[in-house]
């Protein structure tokens, strides 16, 4: 059995209401602003779904907890929990930031300056070739290179920047290898640089797993450079998401003939800063690094909570539907104050009725 000491007093409380169906990353950082526990938060349950109009959520049990605990200990693993002076600041900027992230490493990279690196699994040559050395340039300026251990780009830029300091982030659980052939690769990783997971150990990579994924990539970093990407590829995703976060959002310029060469002409000409070397993108960074840290924001601040009325669940609920709405449309059109709409929504999902959805918008199930 883990000792929970090891990783503080109620770390088994934390990761019980993490691991709750219905308790995602948004809910979590609520439940912990409203009651101040994960006791408290799990103890309120019942009461919040009852409101919501559905069962409680059944909390993970305490023995699945400790085997997660002692897993991951086994691994020479570690967890960085949401609001705890460890946990990186830029990632915590998120709404949806991760409530707990597993690491093996070197945390000392997170003190150093970010640079996401991201593009096409089935990069060209050329786009490898420049990732790879790009990377390694920005490792001799003491930049860290973020990126996602997939096949291409990503795996060019760790290559470039495994002997100066590079951080991987997986879609799976801490000890599962995705893609098979970057098993040393990952390994490596986790005895050089830093490889990051959210979900728990064992958990195989599917699909849903690697936008969280990529928006870890995206949160971790001062900016994003996509090297390679055709047009709705999973590294617009990032650029997008990294954009929506206020970061920077670089691309490298490509022959409008390749097909991999669009996404990224098409972020430069939607505005993204144009990148040709290391030096462009210190040029971008280097004002706003340390600044960006200096404004991180407690995780755990929220609005007074306020309790709603029957008539408020009933107005809010009647505007919802299977059409994903942001949260600033609801209080318009509701009237009622933004703690009041958090309230209602935080009930429905705890009550398996809501399902939220990337930009911060929420649909009924």
């Amino acid at each position: 059995m883990a000792d929970p000491g090891r990783i503080g007093g109620d770390a088994i409380a934390r990761l019980r209401l993490i691991r709750t169906a219905q308790v995602g990353p948004v809910t979590y950082a609520q439940l912990i602003a409203r009651f101040g526990s994960a006791d408290a938060a799990i103890a309120a349950l019942p009461q919040l779904a009852a409101r919501g109009g559905g069962k409680s959520p059944s909390v993970a049990p305490v023995a699945l907890v400790e085997r997660e605990l002692a897993t991951v200990h086994r691994l020479g693993a570690r967890y960085l929990f949401l609001g705890e002076p460890d946990y990186p600041d830029l990632l915590a900027q998120l709404d949806d930031a991760p409530p707990a992230l597993i690491v093996r490493g070197d945390t000392g990279l997170l003190a150093r300056t970010p640079i996401a690196m991201v593009g096409a699994r089935n990069a060209s040559a050329a786009a490898c070739r420049f990732a790879r050395q790009l990377a390694a340039e920005l490792g001799r300026e003491r930049v860290v290179v973020v990126s996602g251990l997939a096949r291409g780009v990503d795996t060019a830029a760790h290559v470039g920047s495994i002997d100066t300091g590079t951080i991987g982030v997986i879609a799976g659980g801490i000890d599962v290898v995705y893609p098979p052939e970057n098993a040393n690769l990952q390994d490596r990783i986790a005895r050089e640089g830093l490889l990051i997971a959210e979900q728990p150990p064992g958990t195989e990579p599917r699909a849903r797993h690697f936008p969280y994924r990529n928006r870890i990539i995206a949160g971790l970093s001062l900016g994003t450079v996509v090297v390679e990407a055709a047009p709705r590829s999973g590294s617009l995703i990032t650029a997008r998401l990294a954009g929506e976060l206020g970061r920077e959002v670089m691309a490298v310029p490509g022959s409008p003939l390749d097909p991999r060469a669009q996404g990224c002409n098409g972020l430069i000409r939607d505005g993204a800063t144009l990148v040709q070397s290391a030096a462009d993108v210190l040029e971008t960074v280097r004002p706003i690094d340390g600044r960006m840290v200096q404004s991180s924001r407690d995780p755990f601040r929220a609005p007074p909570p306020e309790d709603a009325s029957d008539t408020d669940r009933r107005v809010i609920a009647s505007l919802l539907g299977p059409v994903p709405v942001a949260m600033d449309e609801l209080i318009r059109q509701s009237g009622a104050s933004p703690a009041i709409v958090q309230t209602v929504l935080l009930e429905l999902e705890l009550a398996g009725r809501l399902e939220r959805h990337a930009g911060g918008r929420v649909a009924l199930t």
